[in-house]
């Protein structure tokens, strides 16, 4: 955990880790936490009942893919997935974002069997 109060470098904290699709905290706002994340491939198709998810595009693009479309997610552009809306990120290229979601929301939503699950409350 990083202390109150001081800066924080998303670049130097994105270096210290390698691993695709493992979400790190960074940091806590009353019960939001702060992930920084790497992104390259396809994820899962997954739903979060009870919160909205946000991604904040750091490096390179993402795609957030919808059961009726597709939506492009550059670097310096945000995008929220409402609640309960199913949905699957992709990266061609490596992708570094920051997620937006309250604690202890799993990464895979209410989709326990995937491989991609990460362990939650994993600070960098």
């Amino acid at each position: 955990m990083n202390p109150p109060g001081v800066a924080i470098d998303l670049a130097a904290k994105l270096a210290r880790f390698a691993e695709h699709w493992s979400p790190r905290v960074v940091a806590e706002m009353n019960d939001y936490q702060f992930k920084l994340v790497k992104l390259q491939g396809e994820f899962v198709w997954h739903s979060h009942a009870d919160t909205d998810e946000t991604f904040l595009v750091l490096h390179g693009e993402m795609e957030v893919g919808f059961r009726d479309r597709d939506v492009r997610v550059r670097a310096g552009e945000l995008i929220v997935i409402p609640r309960g809306v199913e949905h699957i990120t992709r990266a061609r290229e490596e992708c570094h974002a920051l997620i937006i979601e309250p604690r202890g929301v799993a990464n895979t939503g209410e989709k326990t069997d995937s491989d991609l699950r990460a362990a939650n409350d994993v600070w960098v």
